[in-house]
């Protein structure tokens, strides 16, 4: 199984967890969901009317639906969207005259997200089935593009970025909550699946993050830090990443 295929197959289980009664969002590879990554990200003020099974869903390490301060009328894409809680709400936020786009490639993950849809009775979001390093959407189609804890698990992070650059409009916003690394890791843990799955081996330093936003074509790009871990040494932490196209 390559790791595509393992990350699909552990967001499925992620997303049957959850139709089963289940809690389902867990950013570790430990099944415990009181990690120190996905837990406490979300206020009850935000999550209050979202349906119980966007919430339970989500694997997320931040929450850039509030840190990239979406304006009413904006087409937004959410990388890697899930069960959808990031769509939903940033749905809210665009208004009846914006649009939300989420991507995901995970079957079982996209009939979720559709369902809190559907229990969330939101008309301006639309869910897509397609990879983060190909996004099915035309070029200088969307205003803002989010991700979740999402983007370090993808084998070809630089495909993404330049994919991103690609449909995002001039002037566009590149806001996206990811696990970043800050020093240097074992061997052993950048060749895990399980830790890749957890949000930890993907993770790219932030200087080479920086790099690849500029190869991109990015500029104005910064990289805020939200948490810092104790595991590891400190040498992860989840941040706000932020650029303009």
């Amino acid at each position: 199984m390559n790791m595509t295929e393992a990350v699909r197959e552990k967001y499925a289980e992620a997303a049957r967890s959850v139709k089963s009664g289940s809690k389902g969002g867990c950013c570790s590879s430990d099944s415990s969901c009181g990690d120190p990554i996905t837990s406490n990200l979300y206020g009850a003020a935000e999550t209050a009317g979202l349906p119980e099974d966007a919430v339970l869903a989500s694997l997320g390490c931040g929450n850039p639906t509030l840190l990239a301060q979406l304006h009413e009328g904006e087409t937004v894409l959410d990388l890697g969207s899930g069960g959808g809680i990031d769509v939903l709400l940033s749905a809210r936020r665009v208004g009846p005259m914006g649009k939300v786009y989420g991507l995901d490639m995970t079957d079982e993950m996209l009939a979720l997200a559709n369902e809190n849809k559907q229990k969330a009775g939101v008309e301006n979001v639309e869910f897509l089935k397609g990879q983060i390093e190909s996004i099915p959407l035309p070029d200088n189609s969307v205003d803002v593009i989010i991700s979740n804890c999402v983007i370090n698990l993808s084998a070809d992070k630089g495909r993404v970025l330049r994919e991103a650059y690609r449909v995002l409009k001039p002037g566009g916003r590149f806001a996206v909550s990811d696990v970043i690394r800050r020093g240097e890791v074992d061997e052993a843990i950048a060749r895990d699946v399980e830790a890749w799955i957890g949000c930890i081996a993907g993770a790219l330093e932030e200087n080479e993050y920086k790099r690849l936003l500029g190869e991109a074509g990015f500029t104005g790009i910064d990289i805020e830090p939200t948490r810092i871990y104790e595991l590891h040494g400190g040498a992860f932490m989840s941040g706000f990443v932020r650029a303009i196209k």
